[in-house]
């Protein structure tokens, strides 16, 4: 005859082994928007020579990693030729990672102003559309924008586990309350994240700030440049 306490650690037990090995088989995809991210390593810890493989594979933990999707704006070389080349060797490395797959918006010149089109709305487009085709049990968006928020909303009523990633310091209330799962980035978080060598340089962008989109002027008035970096 069974005791009832130990029936109760035999279905703790069995719900245990069900648990992981539900979690083990679970399909995950990530979603990084480059620029955000860019932007919240520099600010917190003053560096972003970030290894992309080794940091999917810790947000993605035991479960299953299918595919990782990378998405920024495509360097025009026209408004510097060294910072389009030395994206292109990033972008290059990028996609020689397994199942990652870069995705690009373009910038646009508005005189001495350039902005950033399609990044948002990719990334959005593609969290829901890959949600409806059953392409991934779990999403991990890495950003802390807001403005995506509406998408993680509708990827989870299809049915999708949406979780986030990102620093405090730059992720928005909105976008953590419409994920299932929150991931706070810690500066400790990436103490064994980091390339061995640092084979790339920086190079400047006209992106966005803190998930933000970002007006850029080329140029002040004694004619010096202004640059803000980014992946």
């Amino acid at each position: 005859m069974i005791m009832p306490q130990s029936k109760r650690l035999l279905s703790k037990f069995f719900s245990s082994i069900f648990s992981r090995s539900k979690n083990n088989s679970q399909r995950v995809s990530i979603f990084i928007d480059g620029s955000n991210l860019y932007h919240s390593l520099e600010e917190n810890c003053k560096r972003f020579d970030l290894d992309f493989s080794a940091f999917a594979k810790k947000l993605c933990a035991t479960r299953k990693l299918t595919r990782i999707y990378y998405y920024n704006v495509q360097r025009d070389p026209d408004r510097g030729k060294q910072a389009f080349e030395d994206q292109q060797k990033f972008l290059t490395a990028l996609k020689d990672i397994p199942n990652l797959e870069v995705r690009l918006g373009v910038s646009k010149s508005r005189g001495e102003i350039t902005v950033e089109k399609g990044v948002d709305i990719m990334i959005a487009t593609d969290i829901l559309k890959y949600a409806w085709n059953n392409s991934y049990d779990v999403a991990i968006l890495v950003s802390g924008d807001g403005d995506f928020a509406y998408a993680v909303q509708s990827a989870k009523d299809s049915g999708a586990q949406i979780e986030v990633a990102a620093f405090p310091s730059n992720l928005s209330s909105e976008l953590a309350n419409s994920a299932d799962y929150t991931k706070i980035l810690t500066v400790p978080y990436f103490k064994y994240l980091w390339t061995k060598n640092r084979r790339y340089k920086k190079y400047n962008g006209n992106h966005r700030h803190n998930g933000k989109k970002r007006h850029y002027s080329h140029s002040n008035q004694n004619g010096s440049h202004k640059t803000n970096k980014s992946f």
